[in-house]
């Protein structure tokens, strides 16, 4: 290997040369003694070897040990090189020599040979995967290819495609979705109506507009929401709940009865929107889906032929107490309720103030048109509130109730101005009354608030005592309830941690209303299972 140095002999550094036994200075008063020591030691063939393998090395053709040099026979030849240089004293390798002279370490021009082992020390480029897909994840090929073998599989013999009536099996079994979903699912393939759906369509649907891949909560977004919109609406439902009206064995009985039916869907519709719009605006997130219990309660009423077992949005007891509640408030039955109806709930359980506070429309814009009425979305959120305070959405509803000024603080002037009549009915009734300081100190307690001085939402949130706290404030007869611990209550609540309030009132109702309208065919010496006058499914 022949080497030519053509370097210019001014940026030869004598420095870097470390010559044990020769002055730096003198080399630098005379360069060309510098420059034919170098070309001595280039011409040596010990020395090419040495320069062929730190350059194979460079290549990473092989391994550079912690010197800089090559491993195995390179280093052992190195150690043997003849040098010219006296002993103890070596060439240097590079300017980035790691002897840890202090010489080495001063800002250095550009060397003339330059250093091949930088070319080590260039970082990798890593590769970082796509991650974000605007139209969903596309499916492995491996799960692509699964799905399109049982695609085969359904629509075998269908060559024209499926109609709706043929359509459950693949909702159920390819798309893993509830039974009653067939009827939104197919229709949202069958963009033109036709009647059809065809194997390509379904395969262009979904798999190649990656719904394979989705979570279920974002594909029941995906099939329920109309197109171009980012939320839920509440018609948005009606479609399922139809088809699940139209084929739950549970539900039946209600076939011959539409008005009913439409009432069901509604009150379902309701509950869901109370529980799970949490933003409290009529448009359903796909974040408030994910985070709620919707999707277990549709797989549930999917998989239970009994539709009462489903005690989350779904069960027909529930609706029925619902219902029948406003309809006995509803005198008129022009299905709209005055405040004159509502202090009539419970018993008169309600104080006059709070139901002034309910028609406000403090917690809750009215959807009825009438001025100063209640429509029965209104009364659906009201009753959840009422018979279940633990829950959120009721704390939160009773929170703007009680907050009169609306400044996110329960005051305790405000908790006084409400407890007010409930003193004086407790003494109308002959009731032992209890003045406003104990009962504040006992709230105190219940709740722990962060400041003695107000009550936040939050302190109410983080209080398993809190629906009690608005019982003592407008509710008498659950205030006097609650001084009284009915041992059977707590008994049943010990029983069946799981239900919650509203469950427990539904069912005790359900109950009631049942042996009353039992006693009503009795004495009519009727065994009907209607009763007209209410025109209530019973």
């Amino acid at each position: 290997m022949d080497l030519d140095f053509n370097g210019d002999i001014a940026s030869l550094d004598a420095e870097l040369l470390q010559l044990g036994e020769v002055s730096p200075l003198a080399i630098k008063a005379n360069p060309c003694v510098a420059v034919k020591l170098f070309d001595q030691w280039l011409s040596i063939p010990e020395t090419n070897s040495l320069v062929k393998s730190l350059l194979n090395n460079a290549k990473g053709v092989g391994p550079v040990n912690a010197a800089g040099t090559s491993s195995g026979s390179n280093a052992a030849a190195s150690n043997t090189l003849p040098s010219m240089f006296p002993a103890g004293s070596t060439p240097p390798l590079s300017p980035r020599s790691s002897s840890g002279s202090p010489r080495l370490t001063k800002q250095r021009g550009p060397s003339v040979l330059g250093s091949p082992l930088k070319l080590v020390n260039e970082p990798v480029k890593e590769h970082i995967p796509q991650f974000y897909f605007l139209n969903g994840r596309p499916p492995p090929n491996e799960l692509k290819e699964r799905c399109l073998f049982r695609i085969n599989q359904f629509f075998y013999g269908h060559v024209d495609g499926l109609q709706m009536h043929e359509f459950k099996p693949v909702t159920k079994e390819i798309c893993k979705l509830p039974s009653f979903f067939s009827a939104a699912l197919f229709r949202k393939i069958d963009a033109d109506c036709s009647g059809i759906v065809t194997r390509d369509a379904f395969v262009d649907y979904w798999i190649n507009g990656n719904m394979l891949t989705k979570d279920l909560a974002t594909q029941i977004y995906t099939i329920l929401k109309q197109p171009d919109v980012r939320c839920l609406a509440q018609d948005d439902f009606k479609p399922v709940l139809r088809e699940l009206l139209t084929t739950h064995p549970g539900l039946e009985f209600l076939q011959s009865t539409p008005e009913f039916q439409e009432r069901y869907a509604e009150t379902v519709i309701y509950r869901i929107f109370y529980y799970v719009n949490r933003a409290g605006n009529g448009r359903l997130s796909l974040r408030e889906l994910k985070r709620s219990n919707l999707i277990a309660a549709m797989q549930h009423a999917d998989e239970e032929e009994d539709i009462n077992k489903v005690l989350r949005y779904f069960s027909y007891e529930h609706f029925y107490v619902i219902y029948c509640k406003f309809w006995e408030l509803d005198t008129d039955h022009d299905f709209l309720i005055d405040k004159e109806n509502l202090i009539r709930y419970g018993n008169h359980a309600l104080t006059y103030r709070i139901v002034d506070r309910i028609f406000s429309q403090v917690p809750r814009k009215f959807t009825s048109k009438v001025e100063g009425k209640m429509g029965y979305e209104d009364f659906v959120y009201f009753i959840l509130s009422e018979e279940d305070k633990s829950s959120e959405p009721s704390l939160e509803y009773w929170f703007k109730c009680i907050d009169l000024d609306g400044n996110g603080i329960i005051t305790r002037n405000e908790m006084q101005f409400f407890y007010e009549e409930q003193l004086h009915r407790m003494e109308c009734m002959a009731q032992e009354p209890v003045l406003f300081e104990d009962i504040l100190c006992q709230i105190v307690d219940m709740v722990s608030p962060e400041d003695d001085s107000y009550f936040t939402l939050r302190d109410l949130k983080g209080s398993k005592l809190s629906g009690s706290v608005f019982n003592i404030l407008f509710n008498l007869n659950k205030f006097m309830a609650f001084e009284t611990r009915d041992p059977f209550l707590i008994r049943q609540e010990r029983e069946n941690p799981t239900l919650t309030e509203w469950d427990r009132f539904a069912h005790r109702e359900y109950i009631r209303l049942s042996m009353e309208e039992d006693a009503e065919d009795a004495s009519n010496g009727s065994a009907d299972v209607w009763d007209e006058s209410l025109e209530a499914p019973f």
